[in-house]
């Protein structure tokens, strides 16, 4: 258990645990999308033009899409920057507390981007960015050995 927690504290374990989290973040956005396609009647024929479905959803359901795109943006920027802090072999507590931050953050995203809270979405939103934006900063810093 004692090891466990080292490790989960650990800089490589920070990045590498973030990357995974994130990951699962952008699996975790399926359920209220998947939510919304239920209450909106999905059938096996929809498969045939998912996206034709969009409007049938309702608001909340569309905003759940939308969340759901926007996981897998948030994921292209942020995977990059936790591998090169584990490649460069980051040590900074700022890059440590950003990436810890970083899936909490989108988490909440999506939870506010589908119940419609706007201030927190785009605050959750500013933040993640910005910690993505940590990482590389730290990464680059740490590969040029400034």
């Amino acid at each position: 258990m004692v090891t466990a927690l080292i490790e989960l504290t650990s800089m490589s374990g920070a990045f590498a645990w973030s990357l995974l989290l994130s990951g699962a973040v952008v699996i975790g956005s399926l359920v209220p999308l998947g939510a919304a396609r239920a209450s909106a009647d999905f059938t096996p024929k929809d498969l045939q033009a998912p996206r034709a479905m969009f409007e049938r959803l309702p608001a909340w359901g569309q905003r759940a899409n939308w969340a759901h795109q926007n996981s897998f943006e948030a994921f292209t920027l942020h995977a990059p920057a936790c591998l090169l802090c584990l490649i460069a072999g980051v040590t900074s507590p700022v890059a440590v507390l950003a990436a810890w931050a970083h899936p909490i953050l989108r988490a909440l995203y999506i939870a506010a981007y589908v119940t419609n809270v706007a201030p927190a979405r785009s605050l959750c939103w500013a933040t993640a960015i910005l910690c993505s934006s940590l990482l590389y900063l730290e990464g680059l810093r740490a590969v040029l050995g400034s």
